[in-house]
């Protein structure tokens, strides 16, 4: 009696429909496994400082001990920030007439003088009508019913992103909790023979991650300084949170000096008219942050932590815009640092095989006797 066997196509393609179907089922529940991804995520870069407290106490007490300086350094921040930002947010919505009566008096003006197109002027009334009309066409809020309908799924959505981001620091909790009894049991399913070499690789991709991570922060952080003091020092109103703005954004490659040059500019002719003095030195102080950043905090912070070309570096950003929008520009850097990592293991590989070596090629390649 000899054991039935499958036919190699048909297991073949029920393993190719297992695996569509088990991609499926990850698309149809993206919403649910995003708090999990970003509790990761968060997990992955709270773990170094966790594992140090854990050495001189218990894993529990020191994920705790974290949780709450991180609680902590955040209210801090909060109690110290929004009151600026709201007095910012107070001066820019106290602007609006001025910039309305600016643009209909001197900027139209302008305009027509030295291009052939005459622009319509603004009216607050208008905007306000338009808003209104662009609401109900689009809400359909006719009657009560529909606008309590409507009010009542929005509510309920929102409770929903709530409770999803509520979520995320207990799933970074656990995520911490049984973070090195996860890396033993995913260390012991690699193949022995393959241990020690994925080990390295993944240790060296840690080490990219780490330190363009801590790198990044404070560049983003002195970056969002150097902005904000050069231009209150300038004497610009909204020049905090505008600088800050510019900070926070540098995280992707020069996204954050293009918002802030074009914001603080247009902030500028606002509140200060077509005064090159006071332009010049807008422009000055974001080209003064441009040099810091490329000759001092980059090197010094940075160095060749990731190890791309500026031109890799520009090529991965629009690639990620590319592929997965804004996300993609926030994780373009990272995936590129571990890729690159990976790209040099595999090119080390290469090196050392008997196919580089000429010791073993395709038939297709050999040269003719």
């Amino acid at each position: 009696m000899y054991p039935a066997k499958i036919d190699p196509f048909f297991r073949r393609l029920f393993i190719l429909s297992a695996l569509c179907l088990f991609l499926y089922a990850l698309f149809l529940m993206k919403a649910v496994i995003a708090p999990f991804v970003a509790a990761f995520i968060l997990a992955y870069f709270l773990n170094p400082l966790v594992s140090r407290l854990a050495l001189i106490m218990p894993r529990i007490l020191a994920v705790s001990v974290v949780y709450i300086s991180c609680f902590v350094v955040m209210g801090a921040l909060i109690i110290w920030l929004v009151p600026m930002v709201w007095a910012q947010m107070q001066i820019l919505w106290e602007s609006l007439p001025h910039i309305i009566t600016w643009y209909n008096d001197t900027g139209r003006a302008w305009i027509a003088r030295y291009t052939d197109s005459e622009l319509l002027p603004l009216d607050i009334d208008l905007i306000s009508n338009t808003a209104l009309d662009y609401f109900q066409n689009n809400y359909q809020v006719n009657d009560v019913q529909g606008l309590i309908k409507q009010v009542f799924s929005s509510g309920l959505t929102a409770a929903n992103n709530i409770g999803l981001i509520v979520m995320v620091p207990i799933l970074t909790f656990y995520f911490l909790l049984g973070w090195e009894q996860r890396l033993h049991t995913w260390k012991l399913s690699v193949p022995k023979p393959y241990t020690h070499k994925v080990v390295r690789i993944a240790r060296d991709c840690d080490a990219a991650l780490m330190n363009f991570a801590k790198g990044q922060f404070l560049v983003m952080l002195l970056l969002g300084a150097i902005y904000a003091i050069q231009l209150q020092l300038i004497g610009l109103q909204l020049g905090l949170i505008i600088g800050i703005t510019a900070g926070i954004a540098s995280f992707v490659p020069y996204l954050g000096f293009g918002i802030g040059i074009i914001a603080a500019l247009i902030a500028g002719l606002f509140q200060f008219g077509l005064d090159w003095i006071y332009l010049g030195l807008i422009f000055g102080a974001f080209m003064i942050g441009q040099v810091v950043e490329g000759y001092i905090l980059q090197p010094l912070l940075l160095g060749d932590k990731i190890g791309l070309s500026p031109l890799w570096v520009i090529f991965s950003v629009l690639a990620g815009a590319s592929l997965f929008g804004f996300v993609g520009m926030l994780i373009a850097l990272p995936v590129s640092a571990v890729i690159n990592v990976l790209f040099h293991y595999a090119y080390d590989a290469y090196l050392r095989s008997d196919w580089h070596e000429g010791q073993r090629q395709l038939p297709l390649w050999k040269e003719d006797d």
